[in-house]
């Protein structure tokens, strides 16, 4: 890509300027000189800088990365031909059928707008977050990268978020992590990532080497979780894994039963945490 032939900026800005602002959760009226997303708005949803934008709409950086594009078209909600397309102006490949697959629908997308009281996450089918929405952020911290952001890894190196289980339930968690990561790297036999993160784990972890050796396959199931918060206390919850076929995603989910306590509290982070300008998804 050159700053003579720009078709990537070019389409860069057309999508910008067609998004609907209501879809991610921002005001779709009032004051808003511009059609679609500001700059300073893409940037925050997808995690680069507002001078990183303008350089890529104007023709002045070359070669973003995969990454880049990717969280570009989740900020964008492109379609996945559109997001094809996209990798190939960057001078990227699309991603192989045999990793991996990171893009995340834009009906998936809605669902972290929509359900705002709801702390949600979308996953990729090894486990690695690809993103969230406020309420999530707000309970368990920024939005990590990596294998900081992968939940087989804090799970099996006691690195994770500060979430009350029993023994019983943590191992039935970790059984079924193990599980479904041994789906994922049959699936994906050619994804780098998932193939070192289990050579890793099966090396450096004595656990998770058993359970891998078991070959037992556990379900997801709902399981009550409890959560200390700072500002609103314990909060106990359930955790429901939902699976979208388009993408292969894992969504995460966590819900308090009407009336409760911890549903009251919910609605009061909720609450708070929409109201101000950080309550966007990511």
């Amino acid at each position: 890509m050159t700053s003579h032939d720009n078709e990537f900026g070019r389409l860069l800005r057309a999508w910008r300027d067609r998004a609907q602002p209501g879809e991610l959760g921002l005001p779709a009226s009032g004051a808003r000189r511009v059609p679609g997303l500001r700059r300073e708005e893409l940037a925050a949803f997808a995690d680069l800088s507002v001078d990183y934008i303008m350089r890529l709409e104007q023709g002045r950086a070359d070669n973003p990365s995969p990454n880049v594009v990717a969280a570009l078209g989740r900020a964008l909600l492109l379609s996945k031909a559109e997001l094809d397309h996209f990798y190939r102006l960057a001078g990227h490949l699309p991603p192989s059928e045999l990793v991996v697959p990171s893009y995340i629908a834009p009906g998936v997308q809605r669902l972290l707008t929509r359900l705002a009281d709801t702390p949600i996450a979308v996953y990729d089918a090894a486990w690695t977050l690809l993103s969230h929405n406020p309420l999530w952020r707000e309970l368990f911290g920024q939005n990590p990268v990596g294998r900081a952001g992968n939940v087989a890894w804090t799970t099996f190196t006691h690195a994770g978020p500060p979430v009350v289980a029993s023994p019983e339930e943590f191992e039935r968690f970790q059984r079924a992590l193990v599980a479904d990561l041994r789906r994922s790297l049959g699936r994906y036999p050619h994804d780098r990532f998932v193939r070192q993160l289990v050579g890793d784990l099966l090396e450096d972890n004595p656990v998770f080497a058993a359970m891998w050796a078991d070959g037992v396959v556990v379900p997801f199931a709902s399981e009550r979780k409890t959560i200390d918060h700072p500002g609103v206390g314990r909060l106990i919850l359930d955790c429901d894994v939902l699976t979208s076929v388009e993408g292969d995603l894992r969504i995460v989910a966590y819900t308090a039963p009407l009336g409760s306590e911890t549903a009251d509290k919910l609605r009061s982070l909720a609450l708070d945490v929409n109201s101000t300008p950080a309550g966007r998804v990511t």
